[in-house]
């Protein structure tokens, strides 16, 4: 699959993964369902659930996770939140245009340009929030953090990456 291909994948992937509503209660019950895939395909992960106003509502760090993690979703999650795409459709643009986060002006302490990161977009309204995941590499982080959306979004026919 070519750069060209996995981005029009990633566009696909944010169009058709879209909530009617999020609520914090659907933070919670998503939140835990990525934990709970996590566990049953024996991975070791953390995850973060924010809304754009800053306010945390889901977060979990399995045992094996720490600091460095926290850090890794903190700037997968400021990717996501500027540019409201997933933060490896950013990294696959970046890698098609030959480009670096410096020739977006951003900085590579507090952005990534790599998975983990997902755009929490309500239809009609927009992005509300992100959802990140850190302890994989990062397709497999963001392939956990598609299987998982889609699932609690009872969605059957999503295309998916799985090695870059």
């Amino acid at each position: 699959m070519t750069v060209e291909e996995l981005v029009k994948v990633l566009e696909m992937q944010e169009e058709i993964l879209q909530f009617s509503s999020f609520t914090n209660a659907d933070a919670w019950e998503l939140g835990n369902m990525v934990i709970q895939e996590a566990k049953r395909l024996g991975l070791t992960v953390a995850v973060r659930i924010r809304l754009n106003n800053g306010y945390t509502v889901f977060q979990y760090g399995m045992d094996g996770t720490n600091l460095l993690n926290e850090q890794w979703m903190t700037r997968k999650e400021n990717t996501v939140k500027t540019l409201e795409e997933s933060s490896l459709r950013f990294c696959m643009n970046l890698r098609a245009n030959q480009e670096s986060l410096e020739d977006h002006f951003l900085d590579p302490r507090e952005y990534a340009a790599c998975g983990g990161g997902f755009p929490i977009r309500v239809e009609e309204v927009g992005v509300i929030g992100t959802i990140v995941v850190s302890g994989l590499d990062h397709v497999s982080d963001h392939d956990l953090l598609v299987k998982c959306i889609s699932k609690y979004l009872h969605v059957a026919e999503v295309p998916r990456i799985r090695a870059v």
